[in-house]
């Protein structure tokens, strides 16, 4: 299993999240609590068994007040989910981070009240090679000494 909302963009698949409710057929209350593209909320929008809000730039203290409410929750990097904001819900069950790292959720919390935590691990694989590739571009055709020198003069 490699993502909550992670998009394959040359064949517009969605994996994990959509697969985890066919699978189970849940019927699912799920909170977006930071911004997300607009294909990975369609992709959410699709599935019957979802009941999608997107609060974006909560507080931590109206992230508190609001996760009582749902059964899932889809973060980013803005979103810190606490011992406390895990403390205030019985109801999660899912949490997942559209991103790579996990460093933002108290993970031996959120195991403790048998809350699952996914990731997208390869949700920047895209993104790392076009930078490796630029950066080799770089360095082969000697862009950083060009942009000194012209600014030099």
């Amino acid at each position: 299993m490699s993502g909550i909302v992670s998009v394959d963009k040359r064949t517009t698949q969605c994996y994990i999240f959509p697969r985890f409710i066919q699978v189970w057929r849940l019927s699912m209350k799920v909170l977006i609590s930071d911004s997300l593209s607009q294909s990975g909320l369609d992709l959410l929008a699709e599935q019957e068994d979802l009941e999608v809000d997107v609060k974006a730039n909560l507080t931590q203290e109206e992230l508190i007040l609001h996760i009582g409410n749902y059964d899932a929750l889809i973060i980013r990097s803005a979103t810190q989910v606490t011992t406390e904001v895990l403390a205030a819900t019985d109801r999660l069950k899912i949490i997942g981070r559209a991103g790579v790292g996990i460093d933002n959720v108290d993970v031996n919390a959120a195991t403790e009240k048998g809350i699952l935590v996914f990731n997208t691990p390869n949700g920047n694989t895209v993104a790392a090679a076009e930078h490796t590739i630029a950066l080799m571009l770089s360095l082969s055709r000697r862009v950083l000494p060009a942009g000194i020198s012209l600014r030099n003069g």
